[in-house]
């Protein structure tokens, strides 16, 4: 009998072993088989070791889609350490702030993406205190050569650049590296991903190697993944979509890992054609995107087979249209968030009503019930350890009985499928990502002059739902919305950015003082 792996590197080296010649990653140019991916991961953990990471360390990865984010990834867990996850929208201010509480030791990143030197923006966030645990930053080749030379001092540390991992493996032996890999318990942190909450703070999920590894088992299992895919990876791999369900599923099932660093329509049409891709997650708004493209008939679609989408509603007639007119065996809907990840899915055989009216049912190893006020709750082997340093926020959201409380709300029907219904959190879903008003909030609480904002989403073709601000000016000051706009700007990522502005005299209030944004949604400020 197969023991199927519970860490993150006993599931490579499964995959070398089973499926070594199939093609691992297949990025541009830069193609690997899963034997090859098991060499650079285990050079990548060894130049890390030789650095002084050790088993416990936190690894940060502040990049886009691509084979380094893989490697880093795999080779940071490899050597023992934590993967902490930073999104490639985030600013030097957020990013430091994820740093600093993670007491992050290393820090991959690309010389310059999108034309930005993150480095540089980090570290000028961090002003002349630095940020005193990180010592080592690997620095990934630029998505633009030709975007200028990028920071060359690093006070307090040293710049590994990626070509230069090699050379600086050779201290460490590949015995040693293995015994480091083989020492990784299933119980150990795998990684650290950040949510907001409601009250604006971030919160460090942490998650077992079991379970990142059981939740991308159970999806695979669900979406009837297999060695024979190619799996387009366009949701972002910091988020749990792209990592945990994306490059996971395709190690432990030996499929195609194809990332996509930057979401460009034209060029997702042509690597679907050109990479004979089979499977393809993303939310709703993508597929839409898809179907509506103007020339999709010059591109050959015929491979795709599953689709897995997520993350917002999906109208029947899209599912219909999508197995109708792209050709997909299967659609699948799901239901989960950082703190347990995937809790419901669809399978293969579900019907486009089921699909479009529910985001399935529990995957292996979870429960879900229903508690007081409609609250969705969460049971199982893949609810998280806990918020870093946050026992309190911990207690509150996992209770005696082990439940978790999503804050969602929805109803189960006979047959065990859940439907979302509301939440009980202001938080609304902008292209994909979660947007916590109270952050934003907290944002607009530093402009000086405005005396007090709230923040609540509305419908928007584009992107699903979008950002609204009511913003309240000092007495006597003018307020533009550009001016509102630009201040978010400098301060929070691009998809937390309001795209409407409204300036008003005051804010909707109930007896003891709370802004009541049901008002505000109903248009009544």
């Amino acid at each position: 009998m197969t023991i199927e792996p519970r860490t993150t590197p006993a599931a490579l080296w499964r995959a070398a072993e089973q499926f070594g010649s199939n093609e691992a990653v297949a990025d541009g140019c830069d193609r690997t088989t899963y034997t090859e991916l098991l060499e650079r991961v285990r050079l990548a953990a060894r130049a890390l070791m030789a650095k002084g990471v050790e088993a416990g360390d936190r690894v940060a990865v502040w990049a886009p889609n691509t084979h380094h984010w893989i490697e880093a990834c795999l080779a940071a867990q490899y050597a023992g350490a934590t993967l902490v996850p930073i999104s490639t929208r985030y600013t030097g201010h957020e990013a430091l702030d994820l740093l600093e509480r993670t007491k992050t030791k290393v820090l991959v990143v690309p010389d310059r993406f999108l034309g930005a030197d993150r480095l540089a923006d980090v570290l000028k966030a961090a002003g002349d205190g630095g940020i005193p645990t990180l010592k080592l930053v690997v620095r990934t080749p630029s998505d633009d050569p030709t975007s200028g030379a990028p920071t060359t001092q690093f006070p307090g540390g040293e710049i590994l650049e990626w070509d230069q991992i090699a050379a600086a493996s050779e201290p460490v032996t590949v015995e040693e590296a293995d015994a480091r890999a083989r020492a990784v318990s299933p119980d150990d942190v795998a990684d650290l991903m950040f949510t907001s909450g409601t009250t604006g703070k971030s919160k460090g999920v942490m998650t077992a190697h079991r379970q990142t590894v059981g939740i991308a088992d159970a999806w695979a299992d669900c979406a009837e993944i297999d060695s024979n895919d190619r799996y387009l990876v366009i949701n972002p791999f910091f988020h749990t979509f792209g990592y945990k369900t994306g490059l996971m599923v395709c190690v432990l099932r030996g499929a195609t890992i194809v990332p996509a660093a930057v979401f460009d329509l034209p060029t997702i049409m042509a690597t679907i054609a050109n990479e004979k891709i089979s499977v393809l997650p993303g939310a709703p708004t993508i597929h839409q995107r898809i179907l509506d493209f103007p020339t999709r008939g010059d591109y050959d679609l015929s491979s795709l087979r599953v689709a897995i989408t997520g993350a917002a509603p999906v109208p029947v007639v899209l599912v219909e249209r999508m197995q109708a007119e792209l050709g997909y065996d299967a659609v699948i809907t799901a239901y989960g968030q950082t703190e347990a990840v995937v809790v419901t899915m669809c399978r293969t055989n579900d019907h486009p009503v089921t699909v479009a009216t529910s985001s399935g049912r529990a995957i292996p190893g979870m429960e879900v019930s229903i508690g007081e006020h409609g609250e969705i709750l969460v049971r199982g082997d893949n609810v998280m350890l806990g918020y870093l340093d946050d026992p309190e926020a911990t207690r509150k959201t996992i209770d005696d009985d082990g439940w978790l409380h999503t804050g969602d709300i929805g109803v189960l029907d006979e047959r065990g499928y859940l439907d979302i219904t509301d939440r009980l959190k202001d938080m609304y879903i902008s292209n994909g990502f979660n947007v916590y008003p109270a952050e934003v909030e907290n944002a607009l609480a530093r402009m000086e002059s405005i005396t007090e904002a709230a923040v609540i989403g509305i419908p928007d073709e584009r992107t699903g739902e979008a950002g609204r601000a009511y913003v309240v000016p000092k007495p006597g000051v003018t307020v533009t919305a550009d001016e509102v706009i630009t201040f978010c700007k400098e301060r929070l990522a691009n998809f937390k950015i309001p795209r409407e502005v409204k300036i008003v005299g005051s804010l909707p209030r109930n007896p003891s003082g709370k802004v009541l944004k049901n008002e505000l949604r109903q248009g009544k400020a």
